[in-house]
């Protein structure tokens, strides 16, 4: 197996060791979009976990990118309209869907939710299909 290859295997471990955790330990479910908008609910009982579990995504990113800058590989140029445009719709598929793709992709498929995998389906085809049409089609932002 060649280094992205592992690099892949011990990212999923991680991933799948802290999801495991954090239902077991604190009975949540690891959705970004669930954690992240739950922090700014008027309920402010539960926002220490969200405040360090967000911080530890942040401050593990940087972490990663200090010691190993080449692991992000390329990135491509985009506008900042783009941006916008795609957080707007990620965060539009996300309140439709009542999850996320780390939510809906990591922790429902592997409880077999069928809600879960019937949206995981969705963000995959839909993702395919703009690519596709983006592709075919030479438009960019």
């Amino acid at each position: 197996m060649n280094q992205d290859g592992l690099n892949s295997l011990y990212g999923g471990l991680v991933i799948g060791i802290a999801v495991s955790l954090l239902l077991l330990l604190n009975g949540r479910i690891a959705g970004i979009s669930g954690i992240l908008s739950g922090f700014f609910t008027k309920d402010k009982s539960d926002r220490t976990w969200r405040v360090c579990f967000l911080m530890g995504l942040f401050i593990g990113g940087v972490v990663l990118k200090l010691l190993s800058p080449n692991i992000f590989g390329e990135t491509s140029q985009v506008s900042n309209l783009s941006l916008i445009l795609a957080g707007l719709c990620v965060g539009a598929g996300t309140a439709i869907s009542g999850g996320c793709t780390s939510g809906h992709g990591v922790c429902g498929i592997s409880r077999l939710s069928l809600r879960s995998i019937i949206a995981t389906c969705v963000f995959i085809i839909t993702g395919i299909l703009f690519v596709f049409l983006r592709n075919y089609f030479g438009f960019s932002l």
